[in-house]
């Protein structure tokens, strides 16, 4: 059964992504070959490299940070859906919360996929009704003063995450490994050599991942 699953889940995880890549594609090769809006190779060569360089690394760091925490069919799911680290990822870490499963485990799986069916369909619902019919009335309703606290959203989001992370996955040894490497990356890496800004990110969670199952191992031993 535990077979089939991941058989199934690969098969279909792969061909949605496919689908997906070929359709967010379309439009973009319908404007440069269908109306012959094509800049040039040496255009495109340079705005793939000006968003690699930016986001490249995220390529890496966030499949390796994900996975663990989401399983194969959620994070198949969390990429063809976006918003993962605000939005998905906290929806997944309180549905295994609530229903006590251990991060890694096939129950761990199933409430991070149900969790992320259902913040997909609450954000297109709100996105419907609070953006699309009654966006520009809440705005103009809004106090400036109100307005200007946004701006905290994002960090008030991600803090919460990040503990609800630490606490859900109950593992201290290697939530301290974590944040051990990643302040490292921030105050030691990035200072002394400024040429690693852009990857300094993915260098920290290989290195965490790393040595956490150093620890894992040694402890087993």
């Amino acid at each position: 059964m535990v077979d089939d699953f991941e058989r199934t889940t690969s098969r279909w995880g792969r061909l949605t992504m496919l689908v997906g890549l070929v359709l967010s594609l379309t439009g973009p090769a319908y404007l440069m070959f269908g109306l012959d809006h094509w800049p040039g190779l040496d255009l495109v060569g340079q705005a793939w490299l000006a968003v690699a360089l930016v986001y490249g690394v995220l390529w890496v760091a966030e499949p390796v940070s994900y996975y663990p925490m989401l399983g194969s069919a959620a994070t198949y799911q969390a990429f063809m859906i976006g918003n993962i680290a605000n939005k998905l990822l906290p929806s997944a870490l309180a549905a295994q919360q609530a229903v006590g499963a251990a991060q890694g485990t096939r129950k761990a799986e199933i409430a991070a996929v149900t969790a992320i069916i259902g913040a997909a369909a609450v954000h297109l619902a709100s996105l419907l009704i609070l953006v699309g019919l009654l966006g520009t009335w809440v705005v103009s309703v809004i106090p400036p003063q109100v307005q200007e606290v946004f701006g905290y959203v994002v960090p008030a989001i991600f803090g919460p995450v990040l503990i609800q992370s630490v606490l859900a996955a109950d593992r201290p040894r290697t939530a301290l490994i974590a944040g051990g490497c990643g302040a490292a990356g921030v105050f030691v890496l990035v200072p002394l050599v400024p040429a690693t800004q852009m990857f300094a990110m993915a260098l920290c969670v290989v290195a965490a991942v790393v040595l956490a199952l150093l620890v894992r191992r040694r402890d087993a031993a």
